[in-house]
């Protein structure tokens, strides 16, 4: 935990803009491969673009805070779930 919270901590936003995230995540996990050709994305993108226009409005965050936050709520969603 200690090494990935030094790469998290070391990592620029011009190196964070040259990371294939999806590409990095999915040899953990391979769904990240393969959704793109079965999910219906527009609906999504849709979908967590009000959330996010929401949380930017109600809480005056910009756009990456937003998305933060979203993001956060979603895992510990998930979380909670398991």
């Amino acid at each position: 935990m200690k090494n990935i919270g030094n790469v998290i901590k070391n990592i620029t936003d011009e190196n964070q803009d040259n990371v294939n995230w999806t590409k990095a995540w999915s040899k953990r996990y391979p769904v990240l491969k393969t959704y793109q050709e079965k999910v219906d994305i527009p609906k999504y993108k849709n979908k967590i673009r009000k959330l996010l226009d929401e949380l930017k409005q109600t809480y005056n965050y910009n756009e990456q805070d937003a998305m933060l936050v979203l993001k956060d709520i979603l895992y510990n969603e998930y979380k909670d779930k398991k």
